[in-house]
């Protein structure tokens, strides 16, 4: 009779029953794969707001310069349960539609958006079989929700852990760094990086990577990557806080 071996339950029961050791083991390992001075390191555990040089949006990353807005409605809200349990409406939907091509890259029409934002604000259960609501138009909402939040998914303090590990490279014989990424290291100091994100944040995520996933296996039909959806999420997921 075969066992069905769930990590993650040891991950959660750590983390409930003893959330300082939890917490003291992810930051040790963090701290053995990435080297974090002692402000970005105050910034990780939340103790020093996040800073970034005021000049230029470069890279993947786009700034907004305001800490965003709304009182109500699902749109620039802060991420909880309920929201996600709004937007799962979009990830289920496009689910069914992974074969569409462009789908995350073609914009869609947006007065079909807009009207779609709306129902969602509303807290509306969506018919998104409709047919009133093409894939390209929910992919593009929810983008829109991503990039709408008061704070990006992957969160301002870890963002330059993110920096950090994006830097991970592989050595030479002789103790230098290369070009290479050091794809392994990588891995290992994200998959902490993670477990410090707020539990709806973490749910969030786990749902937009498995989305992803799904998308990229099916590139052959819908013409997108994984590289492709980087480009198309990572703008969305990770932004610099400008002070």
């Amino acid at each position: 009779e075969s066992v069905i071996f769930n990590p993650d339950f040891f991950v959660e029961k750590l983390r409930h029953e003893n959330p300082d050791v939890f917490l003291e083991l992810v930051l040790s390992n963090i701290s053995r794969l990435i080297d974090l001075p002692g402000t970005e390191f105050a910034q990780l555990l939340g103790e020093e707001g996040p800073k970034t040089p005021t000049g230029g949006n470069g890279g993947f990353f786009r700034s907004f310069n305001f800490l965003k807005r709304k009182d109500k409605g699902l749109f620039g809200s802060l991420l909880s349960e309920s929201s996600i349990a709004q937007i799962y409406q979009l990830i289920e939907f496009l689910t069914r539609n992974l074969h569409v091509e462009g789908l995350f890259r073609v914009p869609g029409n947006s007065l079909r958006q807009q009207a779609l934002k709306e129902l969602l604000n509303g807290g509306a259960d969506v018919d998104l079989e409709s047919g009133d609501f093409h894939p390209h138009d929910v992919a593009s909402v929810l983008k829109s929700f991503l990039g709408e939040l008061p704070e990006p998914l992957l969160t301002h303090r870890h963002f330059h852990a993110h920096l950090k590990i994006a830097d991970l490279t592989l050595l030479d014989e002789h103790g230098n760094k290369t070009s290479a990424p050091n794809k392994e290291r990588q891995m290992e100091a994200l998959q902490l990086l993670l477990q410090l994100l707020p539990q709806a944040n973490r749910s969030l995520l786990r749902l937009l990577l498995d989305l992803l996933h799904h998308t990229a296996r099916q590139q052959d039909k819908n013409k997108m990557s994984a590289f492709n959806l980087a480009l198309m999420f990572a703008p969305h997921v990770l932004w610099p806080r400008h002070v």
